[in-house]
């Protein structure tokens, strides 16, 4: 099995700390390692570093290999400019597919958190026996606790069997993030699952889906795949990345693809798409506040402060994020946290790049 960890996002959600050379993935959110290096120390059991590969841009790349250091240089592969999901998938593909073209390909967002490890290493060698045996798309699915909508959904219809304890469905449609009622109705009919962004299969099984349905991707992998090992590949792939559409792999191949099932997984999975989130999982006080730093606070609840170079105090308020770096202060409702991208674009526009 080979890994690849798609870390080209900017993380705009949680600014100001990520920034675009600095995004999510490369902070330290929870604990003392960032969250990409959580996310290769997760895989280790089960893949090693030799073959876990990582996509990103290369305004990034110089800190993810110094966080990286045990991964080898060749495993680095730098995408032009970000085109989504799918392009990255079937550049990685075609680097995999030079080591072993029978091998298979487990993909994950690299900034997601997870708290269960040995239960998700479980259910991804369940994937990957499933994948090898079936040559079926597999993705792991996500029980829903509550109607979320910064999350998209996976529906699925009849059990395929269960391995190892692990339940397996077939796949009857993906879902994007849906408004509220629409993800209440989802959570009551009993069949939707999170979409956790993990995917497994075979690496001709994805190269192929690839050249069903998205034949002008394909058309440019074949260019690359052609100039690969040559001194033709970086120019090869920036002609491609500058001539192909920007698509997601959930929209352009496993929304069409028939062959595609859902692992159900049970492994303490959150995205942390928000400030919001990081709340939800800390250890509250009394006043139900996660103060990180040394903070003065009175008759205040709900709050979130991420402060630990400079005393914030609150007085009366409820319910707020405060997060403070050198250059920037970030205040807001902890329930508006996901428009938090938002405030970044108002950035661009005033063209304040050292914000950015």
């Amino acid at each position: 099995m080979f890994g690849l960890i798609m870390a080209g996002g900017k993380g705009k959600r949680f600014w100001p700390k990520s920034r675009e050379r600095h995004p999510k993935q490369l902070l330290k959110i929870f604990g003392d390692k960032t969250m990409i290096q959580k996310t290769v120390a997760r895989l280790k059991p089960a893949i090693p570093e030799e073959r876990i590969f990582v996509v990103s841009t290369e305004a990034q790349m110089s800190l993810l290999q110094k966080q990286l250091s045990g991964l080898p240089a060749k495993n680095f592969i730098i995408e032009p400019k970000g085109k989504n999901t799918a392009p990255c998938i079937g550049l990685a593909a075609l680097f995999m597919e030079r080591i072993d073209p029978e091998g298979v390909m487990a993909v994950f967002p690299a900034d997601h958190l997870i708290t269960n490890d040995a239960a998700f290493l479980k259910t991804l060698k369940v994937g990957a026996k499933v994948a090898a045996e079936s040559g079926s798309l597999v993705t792991l699915g996500i029980e829903p606790t509550y109607p979320a909508t910064a999350y998209g959904y996976i529906q699925f219809k009849e059990e395929l069997g269960k391995l190892d304890g692990i339940e397996i469905f077939k796949v009857k449609t993906f879902a994007e993030k849906p408004n509220l009622p629409t993800a209440e109705r989802f959570l009551s009919s009993g069949d939707f699952l999170w979409n956790s962004g993990v995917f497994i299969w075979k690496i001709k099984t994805i190269l192929a889906a690839i050249e069903e349905y998205l034949p002008h991707l394909y058309d440019g992998l074949l260019d690359i795949r052609q100039a690969i090992g040559t001194k033709k590949e970086a120019e090869t792939i920036n002609r491609v990345y500058c001539q192909i559409k920007s698509i997601s792999i959930d929209y352009g191949v496993m929304e069409h693809a028939e062959d595609v099932v859902v692992l159900k997984g049970a492994f303490g999975w959150n995205d942390l798409g928000s400030w919001d989130e990081v709340y939800k999982l800390h250890d509250k006080d009394e006043n139900d506040n996660v103060l990180l730093g040394t903070h003065l606070v009175k008759d205040s609840r709900g709050c979130l402060i991420d402060a630990p170079k400079k005393c914030v105090a609150l007085l009366g308020v409820d319910n707020l994020v405060v997060v403070d770096t050198d250059d920037a202060i970030l205040i807001c409702p902890r329930e508006r946290a996901q428009e938090v991208q938002e405030i970044v674009e108002i950035a661009h526009r005033k063209k304040l790049h050292h914000l950015l």
